[in-house]
């Protein structure tokens, strides 16, 4: 499986952060790739704006989507990334993470652990998932879908990799802060080396953000039930 890595830092306009994705998946779809994953909040950020979550959110048909999907058509190219999509009824939002290939939506993913610390509180005006994604195929292997601050719960990695995941999948917006960058670090390889699997792992790039854009560790062959009992 041949990845290409889309870490950018979005902007607060959606159509801009459309078109830097889509000039990704030419680029991606150019170099040969199999999967594409980008960032978590692609949709719209501003840091000084803790409320465009709400004011930017965009349902799965709608215009960013429309443009996602149609510059995916008539490619094998898997698109990954995460953006909000409005509740019905509520006055929040979900972080959905989506899935995309030629086209069409194959999977969707809405984050379980919010950020509720270091004094950043995301439930306020989000949502949380109610349930861990299946896994994805792409070229073979079998993917496991994590969004950012779901990296410091260890036991849906596992989960993950019990289901026969090979790689974890981490679209994040990791937010600065003393040592979180270390923490970045640490977390991710700590969740390849116990799952023996991959972590591809691509935050956001903007000013209130910072993380590496990738983090992957071979592995020999992926933990069974059995195992994990006799740890």
């Amino acid at each position: 499986m041949k990845v290409a890595l889309g870490q950018f830092a979005a902007a607060n306009d959606w159509q801009a952060n459309a078109e830097t994705a889509k000039d990704l998946i030419r680029r991606a779809n150019a170099a040969g790739c199999d999967l594409l994953v980008m960032p978590e909040g692609i949709l719209a950020r501003d840091i000084a704006d803790p409320q465009i979550v709400l004011k930017a959110a965009q349902p799965l048909d709608g215009p960013f989507m429309q443009e996602m999907t149609a510059a995916s058509a008539g490619s094998d190219l898997t698109i990954i990334f995460c953006f909000h999509v409005p509740v019905a009824g509520e006055n929040r939002v979900q972080n959905v993470q989506v899935v995309l290939r030629n086209g069409e939506i194959v999977s969707t993913y809405r984050k379980l652990h919010l950020y509720d610390a270091f004094a950043v509180l995301e439930s306020e005006h989000v949502m949380p998932g109610d349930s861990i994604p299946e896994l994805v195929e792409v070229a073979g292997m079998k993917l496991g879908l994590m969004t950012c601050y779901d990296v410091r719960f260890p036991e849906m990695a596992r989960h993950l990799a019990l289901e026969g995941a090979e790689a974890l999948i981490l679209p994040a917006a990791w937010v600065r802060g003393p040592g979180k960058e270390h923490h970045w670090e640490t977390l991710v390889t700590a969740r390849a080396l116990e799952n023996t699997c991959y972590v591809i792992a691509v935050a956001n790039a903007d000013r209130a953000t910072s993380g590496p854009a990738w983090w992957s560790i071979p592995w020999a062959s992926p933990p069974t039930r059995q195992e994990t009992a006799r740890r």
